[in-house]
């Protein structure tokens, strides 16, 4: 019986605690972001642009899901973290339409890193783009244990 990522949180779980896995998706999917402490962040507004949905859907799935997604890699920035990363945004010249409308002014900025990137796509179920991502995880994940 195939997995269903949307429904079990353990099965979400797993795929995300397999480093392996989650480099392989990483490499097979090619998806830029913003490089921020060594790590791959993205923007809520970058995440709901991939996805195709509201930001409202991805603030709700995070409400609804906090310690999970938290757990994986999403968090607010603010003070000192938030302007390296806006430095970060300016070095990498990354355009507006690629971050949202970021104010040099924001107290605050939510970001993702790439396990809770995954992990909204393992969430969202109106998502196509979602959809097609699981199934390129269960795909991978399938590999390495057949290989």
């Amino acid at each position: 019986m195939a997995k269903d990522l949307t429904t079990s949180q353990l099965d979400r779980q797993n795929i995300l605690n397999n480093d392996l896995a989650v480099g392989e998706i990483q490499n097979q999917t090619g998806f830029q972001g913003i490089i921020f402490e060594d790590r791959i962040r993205f923007t809520k507004s970058m995440v709901a642009t991939y996805f195709d949905v509201d930001i409202r859907t991805i603030e709700r799935y995070v409400s609804e899901n906090s310690d999970e997604i938290c757990g994986n890699g999403y968090e607010i920035l603010k003070g000192k973290r938030l302007k390296e990363f806006m430095k970060c945004v300016i070095d990498q010249d990354v355009p507006d339409k690629n971050v949202g409308n970021i104010s040099s002014r924001a107290p605050q900025i939510a970001i993702f890193d790439f396990k809770a990137f995954l992990n909204m796509a393992m969430l969202l179920v109106e998502s196509e783009n979602a959809k097609v991502l699981r199934q390129v995880m269960l795909d991978v994940v399938i590999d390495f244990v057949i290989s």
